[in-house]
């Protein structure tokens, strides 16, 4: 792999990885289009490895919060004090962080009558030689986020009402969640990592504004629920680091984490604005395009057998 491509990926990685059209569908059909071959997932984990420090940093504050507010419950649950009605904020988010985080261990069960996970069945998918998959999961996530979008605007949650004070009222939506609303959104994180397309922040924000979240707390949920999750991905793929590591090339490979990381803090600073006013239809829109192309050129690359980008056979 070149610096170059290093940098592409990273691009891709950063901009996709928090922008509601799918991180790993988009690396899945760029490498697809440029004949990019990478041993194993390792670099894929790297990349996202960038991108968790992007998220870190934008949420330091509420990171540091949850920590202190962390330890503080241990110490309470040590000495008996700890009462589920009397929660603050923090420690309800905590709760409602690991109620969300559960559903991936789904993906360590095996799949009847194969050898693999079902954690597994997601690098296959990403690594096969066709593009269908990926086009299908990018339909989905705009159908998802359209769902999503309607259900606020249902409930207010894109309205700001005028108060009788004449200054705008704050948006509609709960502001905070429930255990049903965690469960769920942990079931929907957990379908996207294992389909590359649909992707995780778009699909997990879309459920909480279908549950009737408020749209920003969906938004911070999304994103603050992502960081364990990418940090047990990027560990759970350590034994990679060896032989793939090698083969890559460590430059590339650190020139990739660190534009994943800066494009991934841009790209989070730009979602907040297009939620804020109200603009996430964009996103729907081009996951709907973007998707029906990548399907009907799959469809197309499956029957001539070729890869219509570099003209190798599938």
């Amino acid at each position: 792999m070149t610096i170059l491509d290093a940098i592409l990926q990273g691009v891709i990685q950063g901009a996709t990885e928090f922008l509601p059209v799918s991180s790993s569908g988009h690396l899945s059909i760029s490498q697809h289009m440029f004949g990019i071959q990478l041993p194993g997932i390792l670099f894929d984990v790297m990349l996202h490895l960038g991108t968790l420090i992007a998220v870190v940093f934008v949420y330091r504050e509420l990171v540091w919060r949850l920590i202190v507010e962390f330890f503080s419950l241990c110490g309470d649950l040590f000495r008996g004090r700890f009462k589920w009605g009397e929660m603050n904020e923090n420690r309800r988010l905590i709760f409602m962080l690991l109620i969300g985080l559960l559903p991936l261990f789904l993906l360590f069960c095996p799949i009847p009558g194969t050898d693999m996970k079902i954690k597994d069945l997601s690098e296959k998918l990403a690594s096969d030689t066709g593009i269908v998959v990926e086009g299908v999961a990018l339909l989905a996530t705009s159908l998802l986020l359209t769902l999503g979008i309607l259900a606020g605007k249902r409930q207010g949650a894109y309205r700001h009402a005028m108060g009788r004070n004449g200054k705008k009222a704050p948006a509609g939506g709960r502001r905070g969640l429930t255990v049903p609303d965690a469960v769920i959104i942990g079931f929907t994180q957990c379908l996207a990592a294992v389909f590359p397309g649909l992707s995780r922040s778009g699909s997990t924000m879309s459920v909480g504004l279908m549950r009737g979240v408020n749209q920003q707390t969906a938004l911070d949920y999304s994103f603050v629920l992502g960081i364990p999750s990418i940090a047990a991905a990027a560990l759970v793929s350590l034994k990679d680091v060896g032989s793939a590591g090698e083969d890559i090339g460590l430059v590339p490979l650190l020139v990739g984490v660190v534009t994943a990381a800066v494009v991934g803090f841009l790209a989070i600073k730009l979602l907040k604005w297009i939620v804020t006013t109200n603009k996430l239809y964009i996103f729907a829109i081009y996951a709907f395009l973007a998707g029906a192309a990548v399907t009907v050129t799959g469809i197309l690359e499956h029957n001539a057998g070729i890869n219509l980008f570099t003209g190798q056979p599938l």
